[in-house]
Formats: structure tokens, sequence, C-alpha cells
């Protein structure tokens, strides 16, 4: 195996909890954590809780300007991720963010003219592939044919509210960018991956506000319909997770294909198996619960070799920036239900 040089990165932002993962795929995989910044107090104790040897730098300029770190992450309020990755690229570093990682179309456009300037990576961490196992393991699967020709992928992300516990930014539109946005960016990585879509439609999509009046900005379900040259996609996602749920959600990957089907079920098997990581498969011969203990998660690994040799084998430039773009385009395309305007149900 060829020994990588180490890389440095620094972390700007951590406003989403996201940010242990990310710094931690990164971290076993070889990279070094030199410095973080935070302006939040309480955000700066948790990650020194988790980091207690990791320097804190006083501004974000101390880690951008910072020419021995290579790589900036962060998982900063959601529609300071654009602008910050500028900043990083147009400094010669790489950069790695918590999805959503724009916020509006403009923002992608502005990030995709700096990134084809620079020639730096834009990477969004679509975590809900990259660090799943059993939907890892659906990837070879499907690469060895175990379904024939992938038809179309339906992804649904329930997720728990906890209103109480989020910070203000989480129900002010402008700032976190609408479900779609947020959410949906996950399924619409898989939906592109699984198909092989390189080319993509949104075809229908609405969103609304159905049970939090209280928070008028919020947007608390989201769907859309989906054609890509490689087959279709149906996303759902929502803030509707009931407290009976033993996850925060019961977050689901199907994928229909020619000769058969898969289901993922990522957190939890309402069917009484333990733990995560559910992989169901049916073919012409029978169905099959498939073990995902043995995965390996390699993404760290392979975007820490891009990062150094310029390569893309973690992820395309291209596909990180389409699954964004269907996002932000069905969240800008959507009909808005319920609180949101005047139409109902």
């Amino acid at each position: 195996m060829i020994t990588l040089p180490t890389i440095r990165f620094g972390v700007i932002g951590v406003n989403h909890g996201h940010i242990y993962g990310m710094v931690q795929a990164l971290v076993e995989a070889g990279a070094e954590l030199a410095a973080f910044y935070a302006k939040e107090p309480e955000l700066v104790a948790q990650f020194q809780a988790q980091y207690p040897d990791v320097p804190l730098a006083r501004t974000p300029e101390e880690i951008l300007d910072d020419d021995s770190i290579q790589l900036i992450a962060s998982s900063i309020i959601p529609n300071e991720r654009a602008p910050l990755g500028i900043e990083a690229m147009q400094r010669g570093k790489d950069y790695f963010v918590d999805k959503a990682g724009f916020t509006s179309l403009e923002q992608l456009a502005e990030v995709k003219r700096v990134q084809a300037e620079t020639n730096r990576i834009y990477s969004v961490f679509y975590g809900e592939r990259f660090e799943n196992a059993a939907t890892v393991k659906a990837g070879e699967l499907v690469k060895a044919g175990a379904i024939g020709k992938v038809l179309q992928t339906v992804g649904l992300g329930p997720h728990r509210m906890h209103p109480n516990g989020r910070p203000d930014w989480f129900f002010k539109k402008a700032q976190y960018g609408g479900i779609l946005t947020d959410i949906a960016a996950h399924q619409m990585d898989q939906f592109l991956y699984f198909t092989g879509s390189t080319e993509a439609q949104v075809v229908a999509a609405q969103v609304g506000n159905f049970h939090h009046p209280q928070y008028p900005e919020l947007e608390d379900f989201g769907d859309a319909l989906l054609r890509g040259n490689g087959g279709l996609g149906y996303v759902r996602v929502d803030w509707f997770t009931p407290e009976g749920s033993a996850v925060w959600g019961d977050t689901r990957l199907t994928i229909l294909g020619t000769d058969g089907t898969i289901e993922v079920r990522k957190n939890v098997d309402i069917g009484g198996q333990p733990g995560p990581n559910h992989l169901f498969l049916i073919d012409q011969d029978g169905t099959y619960r498939i073990p995902c203990d043995d995965v390996e998660l390699s993404f760290g690994r392979r975007f820490l070799s891009d990062v150094v040799n310029r390569t893309e084998t973690a992820m395309t430039q291209a596909h990180c920036f389409l699954a964004s773009e269907l996002a932000l385009t069905a969240q800008a395309q959507a009909a808005r239900l319920g609180g949101l305007s005047d139409e109902t149900i």
C-alpha cells in the first residue's frame, strides 16, 4: 500500500454535529487536525471536550492563512458555507463541507466559477452514503449486477424535531435554505450514484409546514420527483419522526432494478433485528438479509488520496455539484403547501 503524505487540516465552524463524523473520517484516514475555530463559546467547549489537544485559533484567517494547512473542514451555519469555501479555495486550500453545501443556486454558480479557476476540491459530505455501511454494500451489489439495471431509487429521510434543542438559525430559511436544500441533498446524491445519472431534472417538488405554525419559516415536509439519464427517483424528507422511535430517523433507500430490489434500512430494523445497517436483497431466486459488518468505509482514505494526487476517486466534482444543484432546484421550484401559503392540501 502506498503511504500518503500527512494532510494537515483545519476546522472553521462547528455549528452542526456532522462535523464530528467528518473530522473522524479524516483523522482515521491519517490526516492531522491542526487547529479549529468557532465563535460560539458553548460550541468551542464541546469541540475541545472531543479534541482537547487541538489548538483554538483566534480568527478564521489564522487558519486560512496558514500555508501548512492544505484542507478546510466546516459545518458552519449553512448560508455561510459557500462563502467560506470560496475563501478557502482562493487561498489555495481544498474544502470539505457539511451538507447543505449551498443555500442558493447563486451560491452554487459562484462556487463553480471559483472552483474552475482555482482547481481546488469543493467536497460536500453526503454522509448518508459515505458513512453508512449498508449503503456502501448496496453500491457494491448494484455494481456487481445483483439486481440488473437500476430503474428507480426511493430515498426517505425522516428526522426528529426536538425544537427546544435547536439553534435560532435552524428556523430561519435564509440561513438553513429550506428542507429540500438541506436534508434532501443526501437523497439527491444517492439517486445520481445508484442510477448512474450524469444529467437530471426535477420533474416536480413540494414543501410544506403542516404542524409547526409557531415557526413560520420552517418547512417540516418536502418531496420531489426526479428524472435522470440513468434512471428515475423519488425523495421524501420530513421532521416527523415520532418520540416512540428508538432512533432519530428511520432513513430508507429502495433501489428498483430490472432483476431485483434492494432495500436499505440505515438506522433501524423495525422488524426486530438490533443496531443499524440493515440491507435486504430480493432477486429471482429468493429474499436475503445481507450482512454489512465487514464493509470498509473508505471515503476518508480515498478523499485524502484525491487531495494529494488531484484525482476524483471519492466523488467527482461534477457529481458533487449536480447533487446539490438538484436539491437547490427542487427547493426553488417547489409548490408551497400548508402553512407556507394560502394553499391547502
